[in-house]
């Protein structure tokens, strides 16, 4: 394990991960505009780092559960079940083709997704900068 600014980095980091998968997604919709029976997919990961986030305050401890047996099933991992989910859009209608992408729906989820991730960098830039700043201080006062 790196060093770490914040417990919040690494949401942050996984925040960016899943904000450039998105931006994959979207792009991939507008380069299949013209493909027959393609369906528009998204991503969906926003409760997911919320609820990371909610572990992180809670500092929330976990049993783990007895297997007296080595015939029992194994229990089901937390971070197993909560991934980010891949899903087609709803609510978009098929044209005469099937194809459901709408242009101006992509683009407009491509320019929020870029927007996203323009304020996750910069967030994250601005709190390097601040440890940057205290380190070179201390630096200069000893």
């Amino acid at each position: 394990m790196g060093f770490q600014i914040s417990k919040y980095a690494s949401i942050a980091k996984e925040a960016l991960h899943y904000r450039d998968i998105r931006q994959d997604m979207i792009a991939g919709n507008i380069a299949n505009v013209d493909t027959p029976f393609y369906k528009a997919k998204d991503i969906s990961f926003e409760q997911m780092l919320a609820k990371s986030a909610d572990l992180l305050e809670q500092k929330k401890v976990t049993l783990k559960m007895a297997q007296t047996n080595p015939a029992h099933m194994v229990a089901l991992s937390e971070t197993n079940v909560d991934k980010a989910n891949i899903f087609f859009r709803p609510n978009h209608a098929s044209r005469n083709d099937g194809n459901s992408v709408d242009l101006d729906v992509e683009t407009t989820e491509m320019s929020k997704n870029a927007i996203m991730i323009n304020a996750i960098t910069a967030a994250l830039k601005k709190k390097s900068q601040l440890f940057k700043t205290m380190i070179d201080t201390s630096s200069r006062v000893s």
